[in-house]
């Protein structure tokens, strides 16, 4: 039990910058003492004892503020930074390595009883701030979730998830070496280098598509004008502006 503790306030020190020494983990991170508590919890669900492991994630709610289910099955070295607000129902399976933050639902989105009606975090997974996985799928090793996306459908390993319903990031197919570098980095809160909303993207590209189609269209009405067809009707018109529609898209 003590090398298992020991074990996971490493793991702690390792990922959050704000942890100054093994004792201050041991007695300030509620993310631990969830965790702590939720492996008596799992004991006694696992021995047949019910309504005591619900009890004691019932206490452990009220200590930390982070509910998990004593069904629930978590691994090694899982970090709950902050923790508040998190749930994790009973079928929920979260790999060894995972972080979640504040706000963090891992849900079912069926009431069939003894169905998987919660997600499967693989190793290293990491769930952002406010974000919510919401059914019995994978979600694949090494994963991001970014904040406060609403995750439905399975996700890649390795691959970012977004937005509201969440989209899968692409990432390039080829990087630099640093581009490389920062993809192995810890990534807090789900956020990487490069990972914003594909749709966003997708916006940017048809406004500077379009911003491109009216340069042209510019050049077209200066040489008609110069070849003495006027068109002053089109000149009229008001100016695209891409720049306001980029930043309102942002």
């Amino acid at each position: 039990m003590f090398s298992r503790l020991r074990e996971d306030i490493a793991s702690i020190r390792e990922r959050d910058p704000a942890a100054r020494n093994s004792w201050e983990v041991l007695t300030c991170y509620p993310g631990l003492h969830a965790v702590v508590m939720h492996r008596w919890a799992k004991a006694c669900w696992n021995a047949d004892m019910k309504w005591l492991g619900r009890f004691i994630s019932h206490v452990a709610r009220g200590l930390t503020g982070i509910e998990i289910h004593p069904g629930a099955t978590i691994g090694r070295r899982v970090f709950i930074d902050h923790g508040f607000g998190v749930v994790i129902g009973e079928t929920a399976v979260i790999g060894e390595g995972c972080t979640i933050y504040q706000g963090v639902t891992l849900g079912g989105t069926s009431l069939a009883k003894g169905a998987k009606r919660h997600p499967t975090l693989g190793r290293g997974v990491i769930v952002g701030a406010g974000a919510k996985v919401l059914g019995g799928f994978t979600v694949g090793d090494g994963a991001k979730v970014g904040s406060n996306a609403v995750v439905t459908k399975p996700v890649p390993a390795g691959a970012t998830a977004v937005g509201n319903p969440a989209r899968i990031v692409e990432r390039s197919a080829v990087q630099d070496a640093r581009g490389q570098a920062a993809a192995r980095m810890f990534a807090a809160y789900g956020v990487v280098p490069n990972g914003d909303d594909p749709l966003s993207q997708a916006l940017h590209g048809l406004i500077n598509q379009v911003a491109a189609q009216e340069l042209q269209m510019e050049a077209m009405l200066a040489a008609l004008n110069e070849a003495g067809i006027g068109c002053r009707r089109f000149e009229e018109l008001s100016k695209f502006d891409a720049a306001q529609l980029n930043r309102l898209v942002d």
